[in-house]
Parts: C-alpha cells; sequence; structure tokens
C-alpha cells in the first residue's frame, strides 16, 4: 500500500513539475515572439516614413514645389524603433539618423531647396546613396 502511495505522489509531482516548466517555457516563448512581432512593426513603420518623406523630396525637387515633412511622426518612428530593437540594432539606428540628417542637410536645409534651388536627379540620387 504504502509503495503504491508513494508512486502515485510521485506521478503527480513529476505531472505538476512538468506542467510548471511548459508553463514557464511557453510564455518565454509567447514573449519572444510578440517582441519580435514588436520589432518588426517598429521596424516597417521606420523604413514606411524614410521612402515616404524621401519620395516626397524627390518629387519636391523635380517638380521645383514646396516640401512640407511632418518631423514628428518621423521623430516618433525612431523612438519607437529604439525602444523596441537590441542595443547593437539600436546603436545603427541611430548612426543611420545621423545619416539622413545629413543628407536632409543637402537636399532641404542647406540653401538648396527644391523651390528655389533644386537638385537634378543626378544630385538628389547622389546624395540619398551616401545615406544609404
Amino acid at each position: 500500500m504504502l509503495d503504491m502511495l508513494v508512486t502515485t505522489a510521485a506521478g503527480a509531482l513529476s505531472a505538476t513539475a512538468g506542467v510548471l516548466v511548459g508553463g514557464i517555457v511557453t510564455r518565454r516563448a509567447q514573449n519572444r515572439q510578440w517582441a519580435r512581432d514588436q520589432q518588426l512593426a517598429a521596424y516597417q513603420q521606420l523604413f514606411s516614413h524614410y521612402a515616404k518623406s524621401t519620395m516626397d523630396l524627390r518629387r519636391a525637387h523635380g517638380d521645383q514645389h514646396g516640401w512640407n515633412y511632418d518631423r514628428g511622426e518621423w521623430s516618433a518612428a525612431l523612438i519607437r524603433v529604439t525602444l523596441a530593437a537590441p542595443m547593437d540594432v539600436a546603436a545603427e539606428i541611430d548612426n543611420a539618423s545621423r545619416a539622413i540628417n545629413s543628407f536632409l542637410d543637402q537636399v532641404e536645409r542647406g540653401g538648396r531647396t527644391p523651390l528655389h534651388d533644386p537638385l537634378s536627379p543626378q544630385e538628389f540620387e547622389q546624395a540619398r546613396l551616401a545615406t544609404a
């Protein structure tokens, strides 16, 4: 009778431990998946803002019209990506942001405006490639 009781208790403890360990492992996997999903969404949003602003600025230079992009959206996307990204990726994003600011200095802020002194398509592409 004692053998049966010990065997039953050991089986119950093993099953309980298995459920607990399985729950912990599953929770960690779900947390990692959620973090990856958040990173992917943040990266997509950042690249979307970059592509849209670059395309709009290229059109402004090509058509010689004014250009006004909401920097708030870009800044929010940068912050979101920096918060979601691992440290090494966040550092690279910071480097990319500096390169983009250099690009904007050349094509928007530094006297070469789309309205008064537009860049040729070749000049614009050369400035953009430096950012890439």
